[in-house]
């Protein structure tokens, strides 16, 4: 009687193992391979083989545990160098554009809003120059919502 809960206990663990391996595999697949989870996949497959093997539960815990941790550690700096989304922000996209004034720029006043692409911003003279509206002046640099802007 006792080794068939044994076995029956080692079914369990197997079954486990083997959704924890797909729930972690579908994670990556719908994260669009973004390696979210993949390591975790990778560790449970290996338990999943020491529980085909009837190895206890707590090496099965302990391999899961270390594979998936030495993957991460190894790989995950890698995979994020390789897996680097290169698209350019509201910064990088507005740097360059030209804006038109729409509320006269003092520095010293702390005043001044322009219009770039219909988006209204504030706005703060880059040289410290005053600017007057509808003057056109480039984006230099931005900053939080402020725009740096020069004649």
């Amino acid at each position: 009687m006792l080794s068939k809960d044994i076995v029956i206990n080692m079914e369990i663990y197997l079954y486990m193992w083997l959704a924890a391996f797909v729930l972690f595999a579908v994670v990556e697949f719908v994260t669009s391979m973004a390696l979210i989870s993949i390591w975790f996949a990778v560790g449970s497959l290996f338990a999943l083989i020491l529980s085909a093997f009837e190895v206890p539960l707590w090496i099965q815990l302990l391999v899961f545990i270390l594979v998936s941790a030495i993957l991460l550690i190894c790989t995950r700096p890698i995979a994020k160098k390789l897996n680097k989304n290169n698209i350019d922000t509201n910064l990088e996209i507005n740097i360059g554009k030209t804006a038109k004034v729409i509320e006269d720029i003092d520095n010293s006043k702390a005043t001044g809003r322009v219009k770039l692409k219909g988006v209204d911003w504030s706005a703060v003279s880059d040289t410290g120059e005053f600017i007057e509206k509808n003057s056109h002046v480039t984006v230099t640099k931005i900053e939080g919502s402020k725009l740096y802007v020069k004649k």
